[in-house]
């Protein structure tokens, strides 16, 4: 498990979204602690995990977004033992369930739709128990609060976060962190 993880987001809860491969020295060069790698493919994970590092990143890689892997425990492994992120973010339950069995940090994506996607997606959170959760659309703070106090587990907000009173909304409504893949942000 990612021992970094929480102090970092306390530190600054701004965390660099890559989903344009071109803003990768700029995430690299900019003050957020933390980024999750959106993009990305079996070529060159390596490398961008890398350079991260280098930069003295947290980096959580979303599984589900990099071409080339297949979403098993066998491509799961090899990312924890080769690629060497900080953790993994995904939206299937069973890479959460075998990235707890072997001690991976792991973040559960969890898309708030509508109230049958938000009634099930805490459901899936009380059996997977992630390390935390990252809701989309990130811009409802009834629903951030919400799955909070439903799951006692950290919040991030992500996707649609626009400017700086949508973080503040997010942090003020519970969240540690706000995702973003908006450059201007990551500098707040």
């Amino acid at each position: 498990m990612s021992n970094k993880f929480f102090p970092l987001i306390y530190q600054n809860p701004i965390i660099a979204a890559i989903n344009d491969l071109n803003n990768i020295e700029l995430a690299a060069e900019s003050p957020c602690n933390i980024v999750f790698l959106l993009k990305g493919d079996i070529s060159n994970i390596a490398g961008i995990v890398d350079r991260f590092k280098s930069a003295d990143k947290c980096v959580f890689v979303h599984m589900d977004l990099i071409e080339g892997f297949s979403k098993d425990a066998v491509s799961l492994r090899y990312f924890h033992n080769n690629i060497k992120p900080d953790g993994i973010i995904t939206t299937k339950g069973n890479l959460i369930r075998i990235a707890k069995n072997n001690g991976i940090f792991i973040i559960q994506r969890l898309f708030a739709l509508d109230s049958l996607s938000l009634s099930s997606g805490i459901e899936s959170i009380h059996s997977t128990k992630p390390d935390a959760i990252e809701i989309l659309p990130g811009i409802m703070p009834k629903v951030i609060k919400e799955v909070h106090g439903k799951t006692s587990i950290p919040v991030i907000a992500g996707g649609l976060i626009r400017d700086k009173e949508d973080v503040i909304d997010c942090l003020n409504a519970g969240a540690v962190g706000v995702s973003t893949s908006k450059k201007e942000l990551w500098y707040m």
